[in-house]
């Protein structure tokens, strides 16, 4: 059913190194098969490089067709790493619901799916608990569901069962039995207990990133001379590798059975991104920490603007606010002292709306940075059910997108009436939203191709910290260095575009008194965001297509 041809995998770091050598092995149809070895033989690789989940030279074959990557295996091969992979604040029933949903186009089995499910690995009375409440076994028996929900014909699990009690193993590997006589699939098992061999239909011994033996229970003692299989790893190390490898037995390099298994039909884009943005609403709102967090960031940084602006309230309400009066500001012009109340003034307003975007952008890292990161496992493991790439990048703009419209409407609204700022509010509003929104796309690419969550938060903080120095409105920038940092700074952008909104107001005429620098407009500005949230969103989709499976 499944089988390679001359399968090896190297690693080029620290240095070149060959950890899988030239293997052939075939899985029958319709047999639970057991993986075995020392730690560190090459089980996982072998698993991992014949999933197309790593870099590999050779053939592998799904019956008579040719493997070419992971996607020729969506919905035909299930895999269920070591640990249960599902987002912890869904109920046992959320989980295989949408792992159907997004794996499954024909919607009219799913109830009878799941319900059958759950009866065969034993979750049926605790279908309605959270996934966080679960113990280690009934986490691998949901992430064995989660692969069953599929009805994939062959089933490969990585190390389910370690680290488990013996009574908790001996009931992982009895549904494994299950599986395979009542449904007739092929299973294949990567197991550490010897102990438990005889369960299964046939071994594939791997040592030192060679596969040595492949056969019968009954027949791996007597191939290395041992009476129990619990010395087969002593014996092993007693001989050169070289004596090991004369003496494996021929095995073939042709796929020895050929069923026909027809590609998969996984749902179309909208339905898969439908599924994805409903099970994030309901995680968002599911978590009340970070929805807490979230509410208080998007209420209390706009009261934190009005509170550093209240002192200086009467001063721009008495000289920001008026109409532009030429004659006026002729007069006051000639006077040191509206000098003093211009600069005054002017460090005041642009402080106040420099203020309001490091906030946002503040949010904007809350809402992108651990995005991807802290779920990378699932979105990896939903990749290879049939979840597309770009379905899960548009569900994550979408989600952060409705985030920072909420955010932006919350702080344009609440600072603008009560410190009366002049100028369009609808202009103002979209620039807010769009450097909150760009600001996210960004740290949503941060997400993307970091390593882990920490990593991705810090380097999206960073970001947010530089804006203000690099802006160069409050610090004035060498001007051989201004449009090489300008261009990239969301800061500068969403400033100058909010201030040119009250270019009709002595506000702004204040503000060129002492400072006659250029000043974008709204349109200008706005243009420029959507290209700094297009660059976010395409460095995002890059992050994504690169496989990253731990």
């Amino acid at each position: 059913m499944l089988s390679c041809q001359n399968l090896s995998v190297e690693v080029s770091s620290p240095s070149s190194q060959r950890i899988l050598n030239e293997v052939n092995v075939s899985f029958a149809a319709g047999k639970l098969h057991a993986i075995v070895g020392p730690s560190g033989c090459g089980k996982t690789t072998l698993v991992k490089a014949m999933l197309g989940l790593m870099p590999h030279k050779g053939r592998v074959f799904l019956g008579c067709e040719q493997v070419r990557g992971a996607d020729d295996l969506t919905g035909r091969v299930g895999f269920a790493p070591q640990f249960s992979i599902a987002s912890p604040k869904l109920t046992v029933r959320e989980c295989l619901h949408y792992t159907y949903c997004l794996a499954v186009s024909d919607k009219t089995l799913e109830r009878g799916r799941i319900d059958e499910v759950l009866e065969l690995i034993g979750l049926a009375e605790h279908a309605d608990k959270l996934v966080q409440s679960l113990s280690g076994g009934q986490l691998r028996r949901l992430g064995l569901g989660q692969e069953l929900m599929l009805d994939p014909p062959v089933l490969v699990c990585d190390e389910v069962t370690s680290g488990l009690d013996p009574s908790s193993e001996d009931v992982i590997l009895k549904l494994l039995r299950q599986v395979c006589d009542k449904t007739g699939k092929t299973v294949i098992c990567i197991i550490h207990n010897l102990g438990k061999l005889p369960l299964f239909d046939s071994v594939t011994f791997v040592y030192g990133g060679h596969v040595l033996f492949q056969g019968a229970p009954d027949e791996l003692c007597a191939h290395f001379g041992v009476n129990s299989a619990f010395d087969l790893y002593g014996a092993c190390e007693q001989k050169p590798l070289e004596h090991w490898l004369e003496k494996r037995p021929a095995m073939s390099e042709a796929p020895q059975d050929c069923p026909q298994i027809p590609p998969a039909k996984i749902p179309a884009f909208f339905e898969q991104l439908t599924t994805l943005l409903q099970r994030r609403i309901k995680l968002f709102f599911r978590d009340t920490g970070t929805l807490i967090l979230t509410l208080l960031m998007a209420v209390g940084f706009p009261l934190v603007v009005i509170l550093f602006a209240w002192d200086g309230l009467p001063q721009i309400q008495q000289i920001a606010l008026s109409d532009n009066n030429s004659a006026r500001m002729e007069m006051m012009q000639q006077t040191v002292r509206y000098a003093q109340e211009a600069a005054s003034l002017s460090l005041l307003v642009t402080g106040l709306i420099l203020f309001q975007i490091v906030l946002l952008g503040l949010m904007a890292s809350n809402n992108g940075s651990r995005e991807i990161a802290a779920e990378r496992a699932l979105y990896e493991k939903e990749r290879l059910i049939g979840v597309r790439p770009s379905v899960y990048a548009f569900s994550k703009f979408a989600f952060v997108g409705l985030l920072s419209l909420g955010q932006a409407l919350l702080m344009t609204l609440i600072v603008k009436y009560v410190c009366q700022f002049p100028g369009s509010v609808l202009w103002q509003f979209l620039l807010m939203w769009l450097s909150t929104f760009s600001m996210s796309l960004v740290c949503l690419g941060f997400s993307a191709v970091s390593a882990s969550s920490e990593r991705s938060s810090l380097l999206s903080i960073y970001l947010v910290g530089f804006q203000l120095p690099l802006c160069g409105v409050i610090l004035a920038l060498p001007k051989a260095l201004e449009w090489v940092f300008r261009p990239f700074i969301n800061a500068y952008w969403t400033w100058g575009g909010t201030f040119a909104t009250m270019k009709e107001t002595t506000l702004y005429d204040a503000f060129r008194f002492s400072d006659n620098s250029w000043i974008p407009s709204p349109a200008l500005a706005l243009g420029v965001l959507v290209l700094q949230g297009i660059i976010g969103a395409v460095w995002t989709a890059k992050g994504l297509s690169r496989r990253r499976w731990n």
